[in-house]
């Protein structure tokens, strides 16, 4: 069953009196269970796309399906979709520093209304599958790169989406670490089923992924 789709992207920017197209007739489909690679040159509007299909951004035509549903960025319950159904991991980790490693993975849950006691339950089993049992009390500037994307990781993933989208996730990160949070994409996905949609300018890592499209000339190939 198809939990992701966009058919029939166009998105176009006006840059100095010229008209940037940076998707055409673009079309993209993701399995549950599937993780999928996007690659291309940088500028070429990979998170432009990804934007799109987390309900950020829209297209100036086409669709975005989730679970069979269309839905835009304009949907009255949008923001209930990309807390309940999108996971987002992102280049900067976006962590709220006075939160602690917990508190940052719970919040997500608290938002959508979990109690705090099963909100940071949910975070403690997380952190523990992730290796970061250890540093739950721990703030961001207390914790490394790749463990900060770990935890960013586990925030996106508390309350089980349909899809987690990650827009150049290890782009900060040392060759260390940043195969360690690839292996970590790998492991979710082929243990929890955990569908992935992850954009990178990396072709070595992406040719490890089951399936790699590259945006060239505002069209996936």
């Amino acid at each position: 069953m198809i939990c992701l789709a966009g058919y029939s992207l166009h998105k176009t920017y006006a840059d100095k009196g010229q008209d940037i197209r940076v998707l055409i007739d673009a079309k993209l489909e993701v399995e549950n269970g599937e993780l999928v690679c996007i690659t291309g040159k940088s500028g070429c509007g990979k998170s432009t796309l990804l934007h799109i299909l987390g309900l950020l951004d829209d297209p100036d035509s086409g669709r975005v399906l989730i679970n069979g549903t269309e839905v835009s960025s304009r949907h009255a319950n949008a923001h209930l979709i990309r807390n309940r159904d999108i996971g987002f991991v992102f280049q900067f980790h976006y962590l709220v520093e006075d939160l602690n490693a917990r508190e940052n993975v719970a919040l997500p849950q608290l938002i959508a209304g979990e109690t705090r006691a099963n909100a940071l339950s949910e975070a403690d089993n997380l952190l523990d599958r992730l290796g970061l049992s250890a540093r739950k009390t721990h703030y961001p500037n207390q914790l490394s790169g790749g463990e900060q994307q770990r935890l960013a990781l586990a925030r996106a993933l508390i309350n089980h989406p349909r899809i987690v989208l990650a827009d150049e996730p290890t782009g900060n990160l040392d060759p260390q670490h940043s195969a360690e949070v690839w292996d970590l994409f790998f492991q979710l996905n082929r243990e929890l089923r955990q569908s992935f949609v992850i954009v990178t300018h990396d072709p070595e890592l992406a040719r490890q992924s089951p399936k790699t499209y590259e945006l060239r000339d505002g069209k996936l190939i």
